[in-house]
């Protein structure tokens, strides 16, 4: 849906540290952060529980990124029988979710939602059941406002306060039929004296809580962050997501289809979710999904390149798929991109990690993603329209025993199978190269390898990625990402993060690289927060593009950082 941004504004955070424990995905209220000598990662507190919905990331189609308001109930069932029709609906692509305008802006008199007539003359519930009666599920959108980002009737408490209107929704949905809800932010109410991260807590938890009773599973779909997304009550509203829900919008929407300027490249945009999006890796996990928004691969405005590009980003990302288009114009091409089993396989893998950026130059991304069961898959994505050449080397990812490793590849859009020492590719312009690959035994397990990115700028930038991530260096900066060797990281266990030899330190207050003694000077402990602190409460800072070590503040965008999380 389209945010109302005016509503994500004047927020008054909490003066907790949040930390929480990347591996184990736990998400909780506020502690106090802890070091452990000896290792980088972030320590799980208590948390609130939800069903064990979604172990995998969701997958199906919404009326949104195509239509926005311009449907009725016929475009709705024409999309989920094309589901069927052209086997998506096998692969996964089980879901169809119909978003905002399908109410209208008034309840009746006993406060219950009404159907606008003209869009779903025969109700919503017929067009539930035959939805279900496809074999697939069925999904709807209100909003924790009180009014929808349309201007029709939300869920949440009245303008000025009142009584929400939550539980009878369910209720209602529930009889419905209904399977997942999305749960927009538009027009959220804060009471005078209030934060708008509690009124948005208040809202999402009662939602959670109604859906509990109504006594049918239903897969709960969170927009609370992207209402923060440039502001540091993002991160505080990431830590409670995952307690309520099983995934959750972090920002910008997807471009929508303009149907003034059908062949509008919305290809810049695809890498604008994508970059705010891959930081984030440590907050998911089985049933906690981090959703970069819809699928458009294959609609008006993206090449089969581009649709290539989105869906292995995604699939590395292990991030939601949910199509947004109309799928009875998707030519056969764009089918079976959507629907190659073996990248979808990538983005469906148990363990649920979203991968590790190996590294970043101006024109390209290499992803690092490990699966369940000992393999791994690679990508490496191509953001310009010349074609790109790459050598990468076992060592590059990680692997130790390098002199004798050979990686058995095969490339997920080909077929092709391959085996050597290195990868050699050439990756077209704006197309994404994917390879699921088997590492011989020689190779050792991989170290957790690649470039530490600090999203210093999260507000968008005509989508891209300068001045929105900045690469640490062990030349002592934070700039912008080269693809030099310098700027790549390997995170040891000890608690040291190692680039060329040498080891991130702080001697006499500042920021320098020593030789690796593993001696309290080296040692980093990462937050889930991201903040990388250095003793008690000094944080690494990317200032300007040096670095410093500053006091601790609370999310600060300079002290923000992803590390390699394999």
């Amino acid at each position: 849906m389209k945010l109302d941004r005016d509503n994500a504004a004047a927020i008054r955070p909490s003066e907790a540290m949040i930390v929480g424990a990347s591996r184990s995905g736990r998400f909780f209220h506020a502690v106090i952060v802890t070091l452990f000598a000896g290792t980088l990662f972030a320590i799980p507190a208590p948390a609130q529980t939800t069903e064990r919905l979604a172990l995998r990331p969701p997958m199906g189609w919404n009326d949104w990124a195509h239509y926005q308001c311009d449907f009725t109930a016929d475009d709705i069932l024409a999309n989920a029988k094309a589901l069927v029709k052209t086997g998506l609906a096998s692969h996964g692509y089980s879901t169809v979710t119909i978003d905002d305008c399908w109410m209208q802006k008034d309840r009746d008199a006993s406060g219950n939602l009404q159907v606008d007539p003209k869009r779903f003359p025969q109700g919503m519930k017929a067009v539930g059941d035959a939805i279900h009666g496809l074999g697939l599920k069925f999904g709807i959108y209100e909003d924790a406002g009180y009014l929808t980002c349309g201007g029709f009737a939300g869920s949440g408490e009245p303008k000025g306060g009142g009584k929400d209107h939550f539980l009878q929704d369910a209720k209602l949905f529930a009889s419905w039929g209904v399977d997942y809800l999305k749960l927009d932010g538009c027009n959220v109410y804060v009471p005078t004296g209030g934060t708008q991260d509690a009124a948005y807590r208040k809202a999402y938890s009662a939602q959670a809580a109604a859906l509990k009773k109504v006594g049918r599973p239903v897969v709960f779909s969170e927009s609370a962050p992207a209402y923060f997304q440039g502001t540091p009550g993002w991160y505080d509203v990431l830590t409670w997501v995952g307690g309520y829900g099983q995934l959750w919008r972090e920002g910008t929407d997807i471009n929508v289809f303009d149907a003034k300027k059908p062949d509008a490249s919305r290809f810049d945009s695809i890498l604008w979710n994508y970059a705010y999006n891959l930081p984030l890796g440590r907050w998911q996990k089985p049933g906690n999904w981090n959703d970069a928004d819809f699928i458009i691969a294959g609609d008006r405005g993206t090449t089969l390149a581009e649709s290539r590009t989105q869906l292995a980003l995604w699939a590395m990302m292990s991030a939601p798929l949910i199509v947004s288009s109309d799928l009875e114009k998707l030519d056969s091409s764009a089918i079976a991109i959507l629907g190659n089993e073996a990248v979808l396989a990538i983005d469906q893998d148990p363990l649920g990690e979203s991968a590790a950026l190996v590294r970043r130059t101006p024109t390209i991304d290499i992803l690092f993603k490990r699966l369940k069961g000992g393999d791994y898959a690679i990508a490496i994505s191509n953001r310009i329209n010349n074609t790109a050449h790459v050598d990468l080397h076992p060592s590059d990812l990680g692997f130790s025993g390098s002199d004798g490793c050979r990686l058995d590849l095969e490339n997920l859009w080909s077929g092709n199978r391959q085996s050597g020492a290195s990868i050699n590719a050439d990756v077209e312009g704006h197309d994404t190269e994917i390879w699921r690959v088997h590492a011989g035994s020689s190779c050792g397990v991989p170290t957790r390898t690649g470039d530490i990115i600090l999203t210093a700028n999260e507000q968008k930038h005509d989508f891209g990625f300068e001045g929105y991530t900045r690469c640490l260096s062990s030349q002592g900066t934070a700039g912008a990402c080269t693809g030099s060797s310098s700027e790549t990281w390997v995170v040891g266990g000890d608690g040291t993060l190692r680039s060329g030899g040498s080891c991130l330190a702080v001697a006499n207050g500042k920021v320098t690289m020593q030789p690796c003694s593993a001696s309290a000077d080296q040692h980093w402990t990462w937050t889930q927060a991201g903040q990388l602190p250095h003793g008690q409460h000094q944080c690494l800072t990317g200032a300007g593009s040096g670095l410093t070590l500053q006091s601790c503040g609370h999310n600060l965008a300079d002290q923000i950082w992803s590390l390699p999380n394999h």
